[in-house]
């Protein structure tokens, strides 16, 4: 009996992914546990492994292909002994309705492979109106249109008439490329899920181009990380009350610990078995922070404040064109060279995108530090469900008065929080800010 490989679910609220990869072609042995294909979701890519041993049959979905809705079949695996050329293609369950039948004096060798069709914008207003396939539309003469998902992905991304271009693909079928090299039309939804990417000037797409010239500028198409970043920081600076406290801290008793730490490391294979960074020590500040001023630690629902018994610490990541947030989980319990590994681990799987959903999901609060940059002091949005972020400037050497009343010299660093105002108050964020800056300043009080 045939054995159906479907596209998994990687997050609880995962409802589609792009199969970026096959490692595997039809007509190749395969056991249970081997990797088969690369997904794509908004921000990771992901291995597939093959759920039972057998000879792979079918691959039902093409490489490349956006949009693959969970579950839906995208292999079928042959068991020993079972002809794989005898095996029918599953329907898949995930497609809005099936790709149309090519004509009888079509090639089947070169007829569409099947898609996954997308939900029109009407259908999913509920309007009832029947949509159009993934791989198929009308013209208006009547006649068919045959793309790519990819290229009326972005014909929706640039507001191209699909019906104006001409493919340049197998049996005129409209390509990736005959998009790109089409001029914008009328003006479609930004995004395959209903949802229009928001434009900061209000203007439309076409609006904007018209105020530059052709050949002074190149367009990169939205991915799905970039709309995702999009959506989630416009809904909180949108719904989000936010205000902002700035701590000034001093950092010479922190370096100098820090100094005295690495210089201890054991060595391990010829090299230090560790190296904390100044950032490794405000994660754990902004850890015992929390758990000093519990009732910051929280995030904020419609009908409830969920207040968290540990502090689990966000670390913002640079990445290509976009940015992560891995966890710290129960930063409070970790030593600093724990912190370290991980937030170095996390953010190297998180540049390659190879980071699990659960390792980025959640948390409490998150830590953005631009200091590296030179950056003396900034404010950061606030990322939902966290109700507060810290932003963190670089340390700058100053003049200061002492406590005995003289001048000297101190490095200052200057600590930026956005708090989340529906879920905590003026006061308790200045507690918070407060308690931060004590543990930056008195550093021996994290390591007892």
């Amino acid at each position: 009996m045939s054995v159906n490989i479907t596209m998994p679910a990687l997050s609880p609220t995962m409802e589609e992914g792009n199969l970026a990869k096959w490692l595997v072609k039809e007509g190749d042995t395969v056991s249970a546990g081997d990797v088969i294909a690369e997904i794509e979701t908004d921000k990771a890519t992901m291995e597939v492994e093959a759920v039972d041993e057998g000879v792979v049959a079918k691959l039902m979905v093409p490489a490349g292909t956006e949009g693959v809705k969970v579950n839906a079949v995208i292999a079928v695996l042959a068991e020993e002994g079972e002809d794989a050329s005898d095996i029918d293609a599953p329907q898949n369950a995930a497609t809005e309705k099936p790709a149309e039948t090519p004509h009888a004096d079509d090639d089947p060798k070169t007829a569409p492979a099947p898609v996954i069709a997308e939900k029109s914008a009407n259908d999913a207003k509920g309007h009832g109106k029947p949509d159009v396939s993934a791989t198929s539309a009308k013209r208006a003469d009547g006649e068919r249109i045959f793309a790519t998902p990819l290229a009326r992905r972005i014909a929706e991304q640039k507001g191209v008439d699909l019906a104006s271009i001409s493919g340049s693909g197998p049996r005129g079928r409209i390509v990736k490329a005959d998009v790109e090299n089409a001029q914008p039309g009328a003006a479609t939804k930004a995004a395959a899920s209903g949802q229009t990417v928001s434009r900061a000037s209000g203007m439309s797409d076409d609006q904007v181009l018209a105020l530059y010239d052709a050949d002074a500028y190149e367009k990169k198409p939205h991915d799905g990380m970039r709309k995702v970043i999009a959506e989630r920081l416009t809904e909180s600076a949108q719904t989000i009350p936010s205000y902002f406290v700035t701590m000034e801290c001093e950092l010479d008793a922190l370096l100098a610990l820090r100094a005295q730490i690495n210089a201890g490391a054991p060595d391990v294979d010829g090299k230090p078995a560790f190296k904390i960074s100044v950032n490794d020590f405000i994660v754990k500040a902004m850890a015992h922070a929390l758990q000093a001023v519990p009732m910051s630690n929280v995030s904020w629902t419609s009908t409830d404040r969920i207040y968290h018994k540990h502090s689990d610490v966000g670390v913002a990541v640079a990445v290509e064109d976009g940015l992560f947030t891995p966890i710290v989980r129960k930063a409070e319990t970790k030593s600093l060279s724990v912190i370290s590994a991980e937030v170095k681990d996390m953010a190297g799987r998180a540049r390659s995108k190879k980071l699990k959903p659960e390792e980025y999901q959640g948390g409490s609060t998150a830590v953005s530090n631009l200091g590296m940059f030179g950056v003396r002091e900034f404010t950061s949005i606030i990322n939902p469900p966290h109700a507060s972020i810290v932003s963190i400037g670089a340390g700058e050497k100053k003049a200061v008065v002492k406590s005995d009343g003289t001048i000297g010299a101190a490095t200052l660093m200057a600590a930026t929080f956005a708090f989340d105002h529906r879920a905590i108050d003026g006061a308790l964020g200045a507690e918070l800010a407060s308690a931060f800056k004590r543990y930056i300043e008195n550093p021996t009080a994290m390591l007892v």
